[in-house]
């Protein structure tokens, strides 16, 4: 495609890339809004739940680098309509599925589907857009995206209240169905036939990595941080991921490719994007059972009580490319992290008796806080990127930020199980209950429940509030960092670069300007 000459059908496409965001949107929320009740049907501790949401992550994060490089060389709209077939497929399992290990698996097969689907949706858009357009296109796939997250919980919500939990699995399959479709009548077919071969031995290598290092943070909280098996593990993760660094500087066409993080633009508004995700990731599960089981909402009504979240980032959407226009990338996405941050230490406060009303406001800001830093940075970032490296390109920033999300899960989700065992008062009860009751709050209600101990249901209640608030100070101090992070080294100004700039010739050139 000539890349000067606007196709006459990208609008169409990026109603395609919507469809297939959509459909990821939906995945993301419907299950995070579902865990209480899988908790409860399925008997799933605190981390069987982590690795309900992390096995979909882990394998998402670790296959979205050869997904772009697939993308780029066999055809992106090839490979996103297959990616859309591996997610149907995954989403029928799960569906079916009666144990926790296979939900965990099938959420795994969905994982690859949505590796192939997110980076190539990102990666086509320089293709068709000109850098007059493309913060537009961005900005409506991100906002698709976003879309699902109130629109998952309130559709899975309403599901859960009317039929059996796979069904928050099922209802994927027309979205996927209708992605596919959109795909293959309106999206053209791009590629970059020069771009290099999938690298088996680093897509390993990232894979295991990731892997160890997510299993050691979900496990430590039961085992201990000195357990033999989570040191060896987490050991096991440096080693594997250095070496994956190591082997990718010294290959002439990585899979990893760490020039582009030389330069500035894209490295730290990735840094940016990354830590946003860390925080939402994180957010997102801890708020379902607080609003499920301490606030006694059913699983439609806690998806209607994410809507202030969605009213920030609609809001955000719309007001946030003429700010960047007016005042600049730069100021933008730190104004938006401050604002994040400012909501997750006003969530820190919240108490098991401060009711819906507080959590809608710290909900509405985080939304906001979301839409005004996030979008800029992925779009400043995506700008920086040749067009002939843009598949590679886009599945690294969408890597890290899976990568963010991935260890915001299973590090939010460990420090949140610590701190609710640690204050849970199982004074008086049997062993094994004492032991189900400190798996969840879930299942703290379940025991008490069965034991008809008001007192029980009041210190679960009392410790996943505290340990909620926990987690909100942690996420707050991430957004402050990254907020001082974009203010001190994100570049005023961003252009695009050609496909005959390396980033290094980029990045001097843009510094030579400032």
């Amino acid at each position: 495609m000539d890349p000067v000459t606007p196709d006459p059908r990208r609008w169409w496409a990026l109603g395609a890339l919507v469809a297939s965001m959509l459909t990821l949107g939906f995945d993301t929320t419907i299950l995070n809004v579902a865990l209480p009740t899988l908790a409860a049907d399925l008997g799933a501790g605190t981390g069987e739940q982590q690795w309900m949401a992390d096995a979909y992550v882990v394998v998402f994060a670790a296959l979205m680098l050869p997904a772009g490089l697939l993308g780029d060389r066999f055809g992106r709209r090839l490979m996103l309509i297959t990616g859309l077939g591996i997610f149907l497929a995954g989403s029928l399992v799960g569906a079916l599925a009666g144990e926790v290990n296979v939900v965990i698996a099938a959420r795994a097969v969905m994982g690859v589907g949505a590796a192939l689907v997110t980076p190539l949706a990102l990666s086509v858009l320089p293709s068709l857009f000109g850098p007059d357009e493309r913060t537009k296109a961005v900005g409506i796939v991100s906002a698709a995206s976003a879309l699902g997250l109130p629109l998952g919980p309130i559709i899975g919500g309403w599901l859960l209240n009317h039929f059996w939990w796979g069904s928050v699995f099922l209802v994927n399959v027309p979205m996927a169905a209708i992605g596919i479709a959109a795909c293959v009548f309106l999206l053209p077919e791009t590629k970059d036939p020069a771009s290099p071969k999938v690298d088996a031995l680093s897509t390993a290598l990232t894979a295991t990595g990731l892997g160890a290092l997510v299993y050691a943070i979900i496990e430590a909280p039961t085992r201990g941080w000195g357990d033999a098996l989570v040191v060896a593990t987490l050991c096991a993760s440096v080693l594997l991921i250095t070496a994956l660094v190591v082997r990718e500087r010294r290959v002439e066409r990585p899979l990893l490719d760490m020039s582009l993080l030389a330069h500035r633009g894209f490295l730290f508004n990735t840094i940016a994007a990354t830590l946003v995700m860390f925080v939402l990731s994180g957010l997102l599960f801890v708020l379902p059972p607080y609003l499920q089981a301490v606030l006694g909402h059913d699983a439609l009504g806690t998806g209607i009580r994410l809507l202030p979240m969605m009213g920030g980032i609609l809001v955000a959407s719309r007001t946030a490319p003429p700010v960047v226009a007016r005042f600049g990338a730069r100021a933008t996405v730190s104004a938006g992290l401050v604002v994040l941050a400012f909501a997750a230490f006003l969530g820190s406060r919240t108490t098991a008796d401060s009711g819906y009303g507080f959590t809608a406001l710290w909900l509405a800001l985080t939304g906001l806080g979301f839409g005004f830093s996030l979008m800029p940075a992925m779009s400043n970032a995506l700008g920086t990127l040749p067009r002939d490296r843009a598949g590679s390109g886009s599945g690294l920033l969408m890597t890290l930020r899976q990568v963010g999300g991935a260890i915001g899960i299973a590090l939010l989700g460990s420090l949140l199980a610590g701190a609710f065992r640690d204050r849970l008062d199982i004074s008086g009860l049997p062993s094994r209950a004492a032991d189900t009751a400190g798996e969840s709050v879930v299942a703290a209600h379940l025991v008490a429940g069965k034991a008809g101990s008001a007192e029980l249901a009041a210190s679960a209640n009392s410790a996943y509030v505290h340990g909620m608030g926990v987690v909100l100070l942690v996420c707050g101090v991430a957004a402050l960092v990254a907020a001082l992070l974009a203010a001190a080294f994100l570049p005023a100004t961003e252009r695009p670069a050609k496909a005959s700039e390396t980033p290094d010739m980029a990045a001097e050139q843009a510094d030579a300007r400032q």
